[in-house]
């Protein structure tokens, strides 16, 4: 049956038949990946990372309908963001490719050993996860992303995405699978769901005995949702309110850069900050000059009463405020007495996403670091470092902001568990 035959096939399945045909795959290719070599690997990523260069015109083509309609439908400015993919992008998601390439395989390393005393040598060695179910919104490079860690990790992944970017999403999938069958590889190592039923999301999330951890990715709404339905462990984040704290040892300058940047950069993602904190001591002088360079930027500032006692011409912020991931150029400002009432505000109001303190204090930065309780704690740097390209991890596969089974940006080596091996010479138990 050719290719087209069989997509078609897929494609008019019932959506159980459907979720469990693609899981069974997945599992199969899972078995043959986990025993794979990093050498295969890497040109599996190679391949991806050309394919996706030479393929460029038709996959900016995919995407320009998704981004079209996208508009028709009245999306708003930031989901048209995540979705849409230019030169530019699809350059730096193959980059991201090829720097997961050249990472040390996490497979088969031998990650800690000793010696009982009865002789037995006792290690754990790391292992795939097997088969990973991502569910997604908006972001096409998420395909490309979750499909190089798993590959790179020995893992298979089942790759849901949006309906806003069905044609990106199968453009991108089809470049990963030549890819992976050019490399000798199993194909249905990487799947990507061809239908944009909500349904097919309940029939993959009932597949404990195939799908070993789920992923979703997107808007608390989304993430809720699979969380409540899966019979599978879920990673999950439900968002990112990420706060910066502008100590009263702050070097002014560094402090409006790095926070018009973490707000200002890209609004619409996860790791932008959406509340700043500033120390009563240094507001006076910094909120005045901080609120320029961001309403010049056209960021609207929400402030507390005594951040609107300095700046009397922003809005109040109400509780909801707190709370809120705006997702958009809008900013809830708070003056705090100090670096405690600070990590006390963060402590109520945050996501356990990622926060900064901006200070030339080191007892502050070490008290920052240790009283916060985030997945990423940052110094006198911009929120949006929370990133797995911008980590040094290639590409991330999502963050996590529950401690299991990791936490914070994950990659290949967060994809992978640990399984003990034991050594003996003839030793049996008394």
């Amino acid at each position: 049956m050719s290719d087209i035959k069989e997509k078609n096939k897929l494609k008019n399945a019932p959506l159980s038949k459907l979720a469990a045909d693609m899981a069974e795959r997945a599992r199969k290719a899972s078995l043959v990946l986990a025993k794979a070599a990093s050498g295969p690997k890497n040109d599996a990523l190679h391949r991806m990372a050309r394919g996706l260069a030479d393929r460029a015109d038709y996959i900016i083509g995919q995407n320009g309908k998704d981004v079209e309609e996208a508009r028709a439908k009245g999306l708003s400015a930031a989901m048209i963001d995540r979705l849409s993919l230019t030169e530019d992008r699809l350059a730096r998601i193959a980059d991201g490719l090829m720097q997961v390439s050249a990472l040390e395989d996490p497979v088969g390393e031998i990650v800690h050993m000793w010696k009982r005393p009865n002789g037995l040598l006792v290690g754990k060695m790391r292992i795939p996860l097997g088969v990973i179910g991502i569910v997604y919104e908006s972001r096409p490079n998420v395909t490309a992303d979750a499909a190089g860690l798993c590959v790179k990790s020995g893992n298979a992944v089942i790759l849901r995405g949006g309906s806003e970017t069905i044609r990106s999403n199968i453009a991108i999938g089809e470049v990963l699978r030549d890819s992976l069958k050019g490399a000798g590889l199993p194909e249905d190592a990487v799947q990507v769901v061809p239908v944009t039923d909500r349904g097919a999301v309940l029939e993959m999330l009932k597949l404990d005995e195939y799908i070993d951890l789920v992923i979703p990715r997107g808007g608390e709404g989304l993430i809720r949702f699979v969380a409540e339905n899966s019979r599978i462990p879920v990673l999950k984040h439900y968002k990112g309110v990420c706060h910066i704290f502008v100590d009263e040892t702050a070097d002014p300058g560094m402090a409006e850069s790095v926070c018009v940047n973490a707000k200002v950069q890209r609004p619409g993602v996860c790791n932008a900050m959406e509340t700043m904190l500033v120390h009563e001591k240094i507001a006076k002088k910094f909120l005045p000059a901080a609120a320029k360079r961001l309403e010049d930027e056209g960021v609207e500032l929400r402030g507390c009463e005594r951040t609107r006692k300095i700046l009397p011409g922003i809005k109040k912020a109400g509780e909801s405020d707190w709370h809120e991931e705006y997702l958009d150029l809008i900013l809830s400002v708070k003056v705090v007495k100090d670096i405690d009432e600070a990590i006390a505000h963060i402590e109520k109001y945050g996501s356990m996403h990622t926060e900064s303190i901006i200070t030339e204090n080191y007892t502050n930065s070490q008290k920052f670091i240790n009283g916060v309780n985030s997945s990423t704690v940052m110094v006198n740097a911009s929120t949006r470092f929370s990133d797995g390209y911008e980590l040094g991890l290639g590409a991330e596969i999502g963050i996590s902001t529950s401690k299991l089974h990791a936490f914070g940006p994950m990659g290949a080596l967060e994809l992978t568990t640990t399984k003990f091996v034991v050594f003996g010479e003839g030793q049996i138990r008394e």
